[in-house]
């Protein structure tokens, strides 16, 4: 669930409490604004990235994704034959403001917020575009695996995917 204010998160809590489980662990992270996509990698090597979509087929935007410094193009340490991870491609705010900064200088359509400006950079025909943009990517989830087990927790997932190489909040 998300929650903005101390009193969701409590009353979240007291819901959890109320199913009947006094062992309950929670794993929180931010909310990020962005471009859902998904990694896949084979044998360690970066094969796809792709949108979301429409849930169940999305636009491969895998040379855009490439560009992105933050994606490893190769996992590192111990990793399944086949994963696909799921994250968020998204631009940090300061990030926007010096990227609007430029268009303004160069006489060129600003973006309108964060969101857009990271969506619209990843889905650029030319990914020397992509490229030029301050792009980063948050590692959240897992939606397929391979040869290995899917770690039991949401936090130990975090820590596999950071262990691979993938950046997470």
């Amino acid at each position: 669930g998300n929650a903005f204010t101390d009193a969701e998160l409590e009353a979240f809590h007291k819901r959890i409490m109320e199913v009947g489980s006094a062992d309950v662990a929670y794993s929180a992270e931010p909310k990020f604004d962005g471009l859902a996509v998904s990694l896949r990698y084979e044998n360690g090597i970066l094969t796809r990235g792709a949108t979301r979509g429409d849930g169940t087929e999305g636009e491969d935007v895998t040379e855009n994704i490439r560009t992105i410094k933050a994606i490893p193009l190769r996992l590192r340490g111990s990793f399944p034959s086949l994963i696909e991870a799921r994250g968020e491609v998204l631009m940090f705010r300061a990030d926007f403001q010096k990227l609007n900064d430029r268009q303004r200088g160069l006489g060129e359509k600003e973006f309108v917020n964060p969101r857009n400006a990271a969506a619209g950079s990843l889905r650029q025909l030319d990914s020397r575009v992509t490229a030029r943009r301050p792009l980063r990517f948050f590692a959240y989830g897992i939606a397929e695996i391979g040869d290995s087990e899917a770690p039991g927790t949401h936090a130990v997932m975090l820590n596999w995917l950071e262990n691979m190489g993938l950046p997470v909040s």
